[in-house]
């Protein structure tokens, strides 16, 4: 077990690790030429430096060094990690082809699916608990983990996005892993947020430096590996929908663009700029105010997975209800829904509006 106190400190030291290493590894990024290069899909202007995401990675190793949790997995954690990391450090530098980045994706997934990661049973309101297969094991966990790693990654797209809702979501997971008593669960998430807010101090708009790919991908198999250990292996009356709930923002994402690639003819792996994020920007709202608005909602999906862990099912239907207007106002953010007309952006605009005048 750990104290609070040890919590604390190795909250602090991710923090504090993550804030200071930033200022080398942005020199390391110039001197490497290696530089997020302002496009037509792009937002950001001036180029500026790529691989932020190792000192996410760092101050993250250095609070577990001190906190050095114990756990059956956690050295197929380190081991995935080194993969992901090796895959985002390259495709930051070299701009890999998908289906290489495919690849460094599948093989920490296999080798923590292997070393028995894995998500083998699902529990569903008035079904009950589901037991997988082996076969039927292996693809779901496969699933989960390569899609969680690149919803994280494709959310990846202004300036201290990633970072914040990443938080917010390892933010919901502890207050959860606090609950059930899931130590190992808790200095995980400790140590990411630490190292994500030490961050987020350089990334959050006007952004100094980029995690790039190499702290999404870390940050996005971070969070999927966790929510296995932790969410997916609750015994609940909603033990499979917590974890969709607590990444409803990135999945919702994912989604929305799959099905509008799809809608539109296009291949799936094409990037594009229609992700929630840009259409905000193109409906008039600024950087940092669609920022904060992404981080509200990603607050609220985490508020009602808390929610959904320890509720009744007398409280099914209200929550349930939250939950689909919430993702129908994403929804309708990317344009999805109503042929384009979006009744509730209009209102945000009309508020903001109000609250600016006055």
């Amino acid at each position: 077990m750990f104290s609070i106190d040890d919590l604390f400190i190795g909250f602090v030291i991710s923090c504090f690790s993550a804030y200071i290493l930033v200022y080398p590894i942005k020199k390391l990024a110039l001197q490497l030429n290696v530089m997020d290069i302002p496009n037509s899909r792009k937002v950001h202007k001036t180029p500026t430096p790529r691989l932020g995401g190792l000192a996410i990675i760092f101050g993250t190793f250095f609070g577990l060094l001190y906190l050095k949790p114990a756990h059956p997995n956690y050295l197929d954690y380190i081991i995935g990690a080194v993969i992901i990391i090796i895959t985002g450090v390259l495709d930051d530098k070299f701009s890999l082809r998908p289906n290489l980045k495919l690849i460094g994706q599948i093989l920490p997934s296999i080798f923590l699916i292997i070393q028995g990661v894995s998500i083998e049973r699902i529990t569903l309101p008035f079904i009950g608990i589901i037991e997988f297969s082996p076969a039927v094991c292996v693809i779901v966990t496969l699933i989960w983990l390569i899609g969680i790693t690149n919803a994280i990654n494709l959310i990846d797209g202004l300036d201290g996005l990633a970072s914040g809702v990443s938080s917010i979501a390892l933010l919901s997971i502890l207050i959860m892993a606090i609950m059930d008593m899931q130590p190992f669960i808790v200095i995980l998430c400790t140590v990411l947020i630490g190292s994500n807010i030490g961050f987020l101090f350089h990334n959050f708009y006007p952004a100094k430096v980029y995690m790039g790919d190499t702290g999404s991908l870390f940050l996005g198999y971070s969070i999927a590996y966790i929510s296995i250990l932790g969410l997916f292996k609750k015994i609940t009356l909603f033990g499979f929908i917590i974890p969709v709930i607590v990444l409803g923002v990135p999945i919702c994402d994912t989604l929305f663009a799959i099905v509008r690639r799809w809608l539109n003819g296009e291949k799936l792996m094409k990037p594009d700029k229609k992700h929630i994020h840009h259409q905000l920007l193109a409906a008039g709202f600024s950087h940092r105010a669609t920022v904060l608005m992404i981080y509200g909602i990603s607050a609220v999906f985490g508020l009602l997975a808390i929610i959904f862990s320890n509720a009744s099912i007398n409280y099914l239907l209200v929550i349930t209800l939250i939950w689909a207007m919430l993702v129908y106002v994403l929804a309708e953010f990317v344009g999805l829904v109503g042929e384009g007309k979006r009744p509730i952006l209009q209102m945000f605009k009309r508020i903001l509006r109000i609250n600016n005048q006055s």
